[in-house]
């Protein structure tokens, strides 16, 4: 029904989803509506159509209804993650849409954008300012510049969120929640490291034939992988493939 979500408003794109069946959650919907899509987009005309649009830098934000479908199927572990001042993920982070959405849902949760084309960090802060989204300090979310299919960090400190408290933890790492908007030819063991006891992260495989895999991590540490639905995503892909920096 995906076709048929279109909108002429941002929140008339989610409600239009929402009876279609593409969103079952009304905090998922309440989230998306807080977040303006015509931000996110060069094509303004476009900015709710349930469809994916190039942004630059060979990189698509994903329709719609893709970012429902992440937010549903990640929705308990985002909802822990928040409870307990935990940290979420968002690998290939692009526009900057998703991770803004994330931290609507979870805003005691740190919530982690990462991105490897220095274009499209600087575009997803500027498109954030835009919506009024606020990075760092208290906040708890950002958008940083690295590989992704890594993690964040490999080593570092990050500070965390929760019940009005400020911590400081040695690393981002665990992440209660972890999504992933490109396709991996296989699941990136280090992401699956990087999972939180309990976790969950959504992720799309493959070459040509791709599919989105849940991949969960209970509460003992034993990992189970899922596949969920067939798709169609830009490949997760390392930053010279993607697009050649310029200067």
């Amino acid at each position: 029904m995906a076709w048929l979500s279109s909108g002429r408003t941002n929140a008339e794109l989610v409600d239009r989803m929402a009876s279609n069946g593409l969103i079952t959650s009304t905090k998922v919907a309440a989230a998306m509506k807080l977040v303006d899509r015509k931000h996110y987009v060069p094509a303004l005309g476009a900015a709710y159509d349930d469809s994916p649009q190039r942004i630059g830098f060979n990189a698509t934000i994903s329709a719609p209804h893709m970012h429902a479908h992440a937010c549903e199927n990640l929705l308990a572990f985002i909802e822990a993650a928040d409870a307990g001042g935990g940290a979420i993920l968002d690998v290939g982070s692009g526009s900057g849409y998703l991770t803004a959405v994330l931290h609507r849902l979870a805003p005691r949760a740190t919530v982690i954008g990462i991105d490897h084309i220095s274009g499209l960090t600087d575009l997803s802060r500027a498109n954030l300012a835009k919506d009024g989204v606020a990075l760092g300090g208290e906040e708890g979310i950002d958008i940083v510049l690295g590989d992704g299919r890594a993690g964040w960090p490999p080593n570092g400190t990050l500070r965390t969120h929760g019940g009005g408290e400020t911590a400081t933890t040695d690393a981002a790492a665990p992440y209660t929640a972890i999504h992933v908007g490109a396709a991996a030819p296989t699941i990136p063991e280090p992401l699956v490291a990087q999972l939180a006891s309990p976790g969950r992260m959504f992720i799309p495989v493959g070459e040509g034939q791709q599919d989105i895999w849940q991949v969960d991590k209970d509460a003992h540490g034993a990992v189970t992988r899922k596949k969920l639905f067939g798709v169609m995503y830009v490949p997760l892909t390392d930053r010279d493939a993607q697009w050649k920096e310029q200067g």
